[in-house]
């Protein structure tokens, strides 16, 4: 959500210091792990974001960690799906993406951190996970563009955004990662809006996608035409709240998807959301059937 609060010395004094379907059930321990599949969970944590994603070799990636109201989800979710601890850990200065990290940095292993440097003021949320990251003696590293992500032997991680130092918006210092797995492509783009997405558009950076996470919960200041034509992605999934005092997803972001024949999920509407790929196709499966809305 939008912060419109002075530059927070607490921040930027921390980086500088340390920067160098189906409901969920418990996974199958008789499968290998290395078992040849991606997976991507969308927890559906109410109006924000929070994604877990699983490498075929068996390491774990966690983008945000939901809002107040989605922390019991997150931390559940990496329970019921076995983790045991975190490779990198993706996020930034936003309560709805980051209220349950300072309990998952207590609670597991955490190798390594990225968040972009955000003129922001500390929310409650930030500061307890900042507190927590200092106690358990781990190092924040500076999320920007071009940052290749050591994950996983098969699998390429790549930040493609923040492109600049500066931005009047928030929302645009998101770090937007793109993961490729053989032939299929998963793009996950925080809340990050127009302004982050000609950014990256004008950088020449391979944006396809097979899934798009969209920017901003569907918000109408991400999403662009542009930016949605070049990812050319054949799903899209939207992490919003029921009802919510946003209006999220905008009908305009709705029906652009519509008519680029995207198909589309909401965690609103289906729950949490599953991907799963074996290198050449994806799957999806849900929690819900999906609910007329």
């Amino acid at each position: 959500m939008k912060v419109r609060n002075t530059v927070s010395l607490l921040i930027v004094c921390f980086l500088i210091l340390v920067t160098g379907c189906s409901s969920v059930q418990p996974e199958n321990k008789s499968v290998p792990v290395n078992s040849g599949v991606l997976k991507v969970t969308f927890i559906d944590v109410g109006q924000g974001d929070s994604i877990l994603i699983k490498t075929p070799s068996g390491k774990h990636l966690l983008i945000d960690g939901g809002p107040k109201e989605g922390e019991e989800a997150v931390l559940s979710t990496l329970k019921t799906k076995g983790v045991t601890d975190l490779s990198i850990l993706v996020t930034h200065n936003h309560a709805d993406h980051i209220s349950a990290l300072d309990d998952v940095v207590k609670q597991y292993k955490v190798n390594k951190i990225y968040m972009p440097e955000m003129p922001a003021k500390a929310s409650v949320s930030m500061e307890k996970f900042l507190t927590t990251v200092q106690n358990k003696g781990l190092k924040l590293s500076k999320a920007s563009a071009g940052l290749k992500l050591d994950l996983d032997e098969e699998v390429k991680a790549e930040l493609v955004a923040p492109l600049r130092q500066e931005y009047e918006e928030e929302n645009n210092y998101s770090a937007v990662l793109r993961l490729n797995y053989g032939e299929t492509n998963f793009l996950f783009t925080g809340d990050a809006e127009s302004l982050s997405e000609k950014d990256m558009l004008d950088s020449k950076m391979d944006l396809k996608a097979t899934v798009l996470k969209i920017g901003h919960h569907g918000s109408q200041s991400s999403t662009s035409e542009k930016f949605l034509k070049a990812v050319s992605p054949k799903y899209a999934v939207i992490s919003v709240g029921k009802d919510n005092d946003y209006n999220h997803p905008s009908d305009r972001i709705l029906k652009r998807l519509q008519d680029l024949k995207v198909q589309t999920y909401r965690t609103d509407l289906y729950g949490t959301i599953t991907v799963e790929s074996d290198g050449k196709n994806v799957q999806l499966k849900t929690s819900k059937k999906g609910e007329t809305k």
